[in-house]
């Protein structure tokens, strides 16, 4: 599989997260990775199911470029539970 957060596959939906006044822009699995795992877990701990589903969600695309449909999806519902997007 290699590395997950250098993994340039795009996903199915380009993402604008609004973190801390600043946007980021994640439109690759490892753009959406490296957000996902940089914050802290306490950040995540409302939404740690979600949050888990995400991250291997993305793992398992990074290694098959089919799985970026799931991948997206658990991404989506995580941001927006998250009330980030």
């Amino acid at each position: 599989m290699g590395d997950v957060s250098s993994s340039d596959t795009p996903l199915k939906a380009t993402f604008k997260v609004r973190l801390n006044g600043e946007t980021v822009t994640l439109a690759t699995v490892g753009q959406a990775y490296r957000f996902i795992t940089s914050v802290s877990a306490i950040e995540w701990m409302e939404f740690r199911s979600l949050h888990d589903d995400a991250v291997t969600a993305l793992e398992r695309a990074a290694g098959n470029a089919i799985l970026t449909v799931q991948a997206t999806n658990a991404l989506r519902t995580l941001f927006v539970r998250a009330k980030l997007v």
